[in-house]
């Protein structure tokens, strides 16, 4: 049957019989055809190609078949990247900054959240949840931001460049590497098992390192990270108060996974890198585990104190040691104050 195309389609909108016909929009003429699969198409659903055009379908198809691009160290690149792990990173912070206020504020003294959160040396092997959780405390707004802004403009660089997985890696051993640094220096030194430690400072510091060690792998000028880490690392030591062990210890941990996914060879990089997240992990608990055996306050119990409370009589051996902060069993201890990550 042959049709005329200047002929009028019929009153009901149907076209006329023997007039071809989108295969996907049946009501519509179509006198074009898709350049792979054959079938007519109108003109809503022509996708130009390299030659004519083609069908939602086909390119759709197309698509999938297409091998996935991605970054020089391996990470899928999607157009659109949303970054994931640091957004939800910054999210914890956030939060945990909100039950801080929530509870009675930021200060050990008298935020219930912090009290149970805050990295203190003595504690973290029966209360391991603190090694990570203190990472996620913060010490005032500014500490906060200032962290977060940080954060945000390197993490998500790294994770277009790492991928989610290998981000979260590294930002977990980097706040757990600076909690470690921490606990080596507190062994050491002897003192400090009861001073409190909080902010995300010791992960940034990992994120510093790699941006550091990745870039130099890629051939890039990395002056600019390099200075970033060399102020930083001038304020950690002359300015009190701050955990200059947990920036140490973050910038160490972060620096020596970003070596093994920077060098490892492209065909053994994912086991590696993978090798090496547990290896590092198996370690700094390992060391936790050992220091720990020279903890002089084992079992000691942290007690947030009320106004009301006051100094109970030697029977029950309780020794305040700060405003707002009690501790037992008998032990008279110093808490020294908090030094937070700035």
């Amino acid at each position: 049957m042959s049709y005329n195309p200047g002929a009028e389609p019929p009153a009901n909108g149907s076209p006329p019989a023997g007039m071809p016909t989108c295969y996907r929009h049946p009501d519509r003429p179509a006198y074009v055809s898709c350049q792979r699969c054959g079938r007519h198409i109108c003109p809503a659903c022509q996708i130009p190609a390299a030659v004519g055009v083609q069908c939602p379908n086909c390119v759709a198809q197309a698509r999938r078949a297409m091998p996935a691009t991605r970054s020089v160290l391996g990470a899928p690149v999607s157009r659109g990247h949303l970054p994931l792990v640091t957004l939800i990173t910054i999210g914890l912070c956030v939060v945990a900054f909100v039950a801080q206020m929530a509870t009675g504020g930021t200060s050990v003294e008298r935020g219930r959240a912090t009290l149970e959160l805050v990295f203190i040396p003595a504690k973290c092997l029966d209360q391991p949840w603190r090694l990570l959780s203190g990472a996620i405390l913060h010490g005032s707004v500014l500490h906060l931001v200032l962290n977060m802004y940080a954060l945000w403009v390197v993490g998500s660089f790294l994770e277009q460049l790492l991928g989610r997985w290998r981000l979260a890696a590294l930002l977990v051993l980097s706040a757990l590497g600076g909690h470690v640094g921490v606990l080596v220096s507190t062994a050491i030194t002897g003192d400090a098992w009861l001073t409190a430690t909080l902010g995300a400072s010791g992960a940034v510091f990992g994120l510093f390192a790699a941006s550091l060690v990745l870039g130099r792998r890629l051939g890039g000028n990395m002056s600019g990270i390099a200075f970033v880490i060399g102020i930083n690392l001038v304020f950690s030591f002359a300015v009190p108060g701050v955990s200059w062990q947990g920036h140490v210890g973050g910038l160490v941990v972060g620096g020596a996974l970003a070596a093994v996914i920077a060098y490892a060879p492209k065909a053994r990089r994912f086991a590696l890198t993978v090798a090496a997240t547990a290896g590092l992990a198996v370690i700094l608990l390992g060391v936790v585990v050992v220091l720990m055996r020279g903890n002089p306050f084992p079992g000691i119990t942290l007690i947030q104190r009320t106004t009301s409370q006051t100094l109970v009589s030697p029977l029950t051996q309780v020794a305040q040691t700060s405003p707002g902060l009690w501790i037992t069993p008998p032990e008279a201890v110093t808490l020294s104050t908090m030094a937070g990550d700035r």
